[in-house]
């Protein structure tokens, strides 16, 4: 019996395969599906470099000063970054959805243990914290360690750096929305990236970060970045921040259908049966908009 060669069958269907492109392609390639959604077209972005904002982002600190924070001439400015001290610090301006870059590092010299060792605090809207704290081997409850949603959501994992190393935080957030009455329509959700490492994935916000209490809802629109003075000497540098707009294209109503690509005619088949003409259908249709 002839041998047939493993490269012979796979040349036979790399043919099969072509003529199938090219006896179904026109088809194929003219039923792309259209949403129907009018997207607007995306803007142009420009990256920046090693962990620097992109050119739409707002900067909140780049080493120079703090004047974009009220408060922020109580903290001290030394080689470019700026030292937590005396009293916490948050942004004039207010913020919704963002995505938030901050980075940190905390004391080199390791003094106290748990809570009381390199704490501080990123807060969105001023009341939801991700937890800033030095869990380098330093046992505290998980969901009070580095990048927890503050007493409500440990880290994935701890991706902490030693003492006195500069770590960065990545975080996107979905603000909450409350209805005209003031009640709850969505919570807040979030995702953190703690030095490059997935933390915290699309996380469900429970409330408002409390230490002592349960965490609730009270309707508030948009609010500050917090950056949080703990009575550590934390230090940061490269804080920016971009705006998010959720909805860049207008969905169509609901009673209008999807527009499609029309299809390319079939062809007939000499071989079929006619099909039998379809009974008309007496019933008017009702009309169900409302």
């Amino acid at each position: 019996m002839a041998r047939i060669h493993h490269r012979s069958i796979r040349s036979c269907w790399g043919l099969v395969a072509v003529g199938l492109v090219l006896v179904g392609g026109s088809q194929a390639f003219g039923q792309r599906w259209i949403s129907g959604i009018p997207w607007s077209e995306p803007p142009t972005v420009q990256p920046g470099d090693n962990f620097g904002p992109p050119s739409d982002a707002i900067i909140l600190f780049d080493g120079d000063n703090l004047d974009a924070w009220e408060g922020g001439d109580q903290w001290e400015l030394k080689d470019g970054y700026a030292i937590a001290q005396k009293r916490t610090i948050q942004t004039k301006q207010h913020f919704g959805d963002v995505q938030l870059h901050v980075e940190f590092a905390s004391p080199s010299e390791v003094r106290g243990r748990g809570q009381g060792r390199g704490n501080s605090g990123v807060f969105l809207m001023g009341r939801y914290e991700v937890q800033i704290l030095d869990s380098w081997e330093n046992e505290t409850y998980f969901e009070g360690q580095a990048a927890s949603i503050y007493n409500q959501a440990p880290p994935l994992v701890n991706a902490s750096r030693p003492p006195g190393q500069w770590q960065t935080l990545q975080i996107l957030f979905t603000a909450p929305r409350f209805d005209d009455d003031g009640e709850l329509e969505s919570p807040a959700y979030i995702t953190v990236l703690h030095n490059g490492v997935l933390v915290q994935y699309n996380w469900e916000i429970q409330g408002v970060t409390y230490f002592n209490r349960p965490p609730d809802y009270q309707a508030h629109g948009k609010g500050p970045i917090t950056l949080q003075h703990h009575g550590d000497p934390v230090k940061f540098r490269n804080i920016w921040v971009r705006e998010i707009a959720l909805t860049p294209g207008v969905h169509p109503p609901e009673e209008a259908e999807p527009e499609t690509a029309e299809p390319a005619p079939e062809e007939a088949d000499p071989e079929a049966e006619p099909e039998a003409p379809e009974a008309e259908d007496e019933a008017e249709d009702e009309d169900t908009n409302t």
